[in-house]
């Protein structure tokens, strides 16, 4: 299970040599030497845990990262109508003036309604009901969060029992709530016609929240990520891509750069980083333009949300097929004449995996979807209606690209275990004795192992590229 935040026992637990909190002490002694500066000798063991958990990979670093586009849109409706007198006095100091005067409505209270009016985040956080009747420390810690930021939403499934007919009977519904005094309040609450989670979980969790979302873009999120201020500034900006130009095809999906912030965790981590980091950036965008076949491949991309809505949502959920749930919502788009497009001048942290364990296992999952997408109807359709070139680069893009590492493995095993049998034989001082003698060039250069290492390493190019412009 995510964490939401960490507890005073996970920060201070010493099993693994050391505990968390001293082991995050190491890695930003600059960031705890600035708290312990700025509480001073108010440190409360809350603001421990929430400094630690704005540095792991939890949903309260999210959380604080996504409300940083409430904050930006305030700032930019504070300087939208403002003049210089009281661009000047900032928004504290034109608080201070309108109350001097009794102004009824107060300048906060006008910024907080326009940022409200055009932003909301709603957590899809399906066993919140079954957390809270059990009593479990997740759902306080999500209540908490809520209280923290007013303007967040949590949205999950509840499951009642009631007796009718002298029978017990299940009723779900899908809930929707708020803080409010630091308890949750429930704002809507919609009945459903059964069991919603039939299929894979994470995309039966989105479709069940979906219906709570508002406005004509949506952006996924996932609970390993975090928000920049800055870049959040940019998405204003964003959102003018969605605008309809008479010449321009409008894109139904806006891809996104991620920024990798586990890489200074391990070595490990750090190679997965530079992985990562070349295929959200040259990787995407070569397959945006010119190939024309980028699709989704999870956050945080923006949708346009009134027509994926209204052309089957943004996750298909069928159990075993649709086990990269992501990538078939670009298949969605793209057979309903959608238009996929990437840039690259807004991004968002991005927190990924740091044990050979964890890494593992996510390749083996992306594999295992790769391959069942080979038996979805979606690519079939789509391989039927591309053009040649199209098609052939949506093939290597997708399950082309496990293929031809399954070849690169096994003619790395035949070329090693081939060179050991001429080694051990003889046959490779012979071969190159004749190749000598009778002036082979091309002989010597097919016996050199090293021209075939240094063709392997043409697979790193591209990450090499993108480390040396970045």
């Amino acid at each position: 299970m995510e964490e939401v935040k960490f507890s005073d026992e996970e920060l201070h637990s010493d099993q693994d040599e050391a505990s968390i909190l001293s082991y995050m002490q190491k890695i930003y002694p600059d960031e705890w030497t600035n708290f312990l500066e700025r509480l001073g000798t108010n440190v409360k063991s809350e603001d421990i845990r929430y400094w630690a958990s704005f540095r792991g990979q939890t949903l309260s670093r999210t959380v604080r990262g996504m409300m940083y586009y409430r904050k930006a849109l305030r700032l930019q409706a504070f300087l939208d109508r403002t003049n210089d007198q009281e661009l000047y006095k900032g928004p504290v100091g034109t608080e201070r003036e309108q109350n001097k005067r009794n102004i009824h409505q107060s300048l906060s209270t006008e910024l907080d309604a326009l940022a409200d009016m055009k932003f909301s985040y709603v957590i899809s956080c399906q066993k919140f009901g079954e957390q809270k009747s059990n009593g479990d420390a997740h759902a306080q810690d999500i209540i908490d969060l809520m209280a923290r930021y007013p303007a967040l939403r949590v949205a999950y499934i509840e499951e009642k029992e009631i007796i009718v007919d002298n029978m017990p009977h299940k009723v779900y519904s899908s809930v929707l709530i708020k803080a409010e005094n630091n308890l949750d309040q429930e704002i809507y609450r919609i009945k459903l016609p059964g069991p919603p989670i039939i299929g894979e979980g994470k995309p039966e969790n989105q479709n069940h929240a979906i219906i709570f979302t508002r406005g004509e873009a949506l952006q996924t999120i996932d609970m390993n990520q975090d928000n920049y201020l800055e870049e959040a500034y940019k998405m204003r900006n964003v959102l003018q891509e969605f605008v309809r130009h008479p010449r321009d095809q409008t894109p139904t999906i806006l891809g996104l750069r991620e920024h990798i912030f586990t890489g200074s965790v391990s070595s490990l981590a750090g190679f997965m980083s530079y992985q990562e980091t070349s295929f959200v950036t040259i990787g995407q965008r070569f397959l945006a333009d010119p190939l024309r076949v980028r699709f989704h491949y999870g956050h945080p991309d923006i949708f346009d949300r009134m027509f994926h809505l209204t052309r089957g949502g943004i996750s298909k959920a069928s159990k075993t097929i649709n086990l990269s749930e992501d990538v078939f919502a670009g298949y969605n788009s793209i057979l309903r004449r959608g238009h996929i497009t990437y840039n690259e001048y807004i991004q968002v942290g991005k927190g990924r995996d740091v044990g050979l364990n964890q890494i593992s296992k996510f390749e083996a999952k992306v594999a295992n979807g790769n391959s069942e997408q080979t038996l979805s109807r979606d690519i079939y359709r789509l391989a039927r209606r591309f053009d040649f070139f199209r098609m052939l680069s949506c093939y290597f893009t997708t399950v082309g690209f496990y293929f031809n590492s399954l070849i690169s493995v096994v003619g790395v095993y035949v070329f090693l275990y081939g060179q050991l049998y001429l080694v051990l034989s003889g046959l490779q001082s012979a071969l190159l004795i004749k190749a000598h003698h009778q002036n082979m060039k091309s002989l010597e250069t097919a016996l050199a192992s090293q021209s075939f290492l240094q063709l392997g390493l043409l697979t790193g190019l591209p990450m090499v590229m993108e480390l040396g412009l970045e």
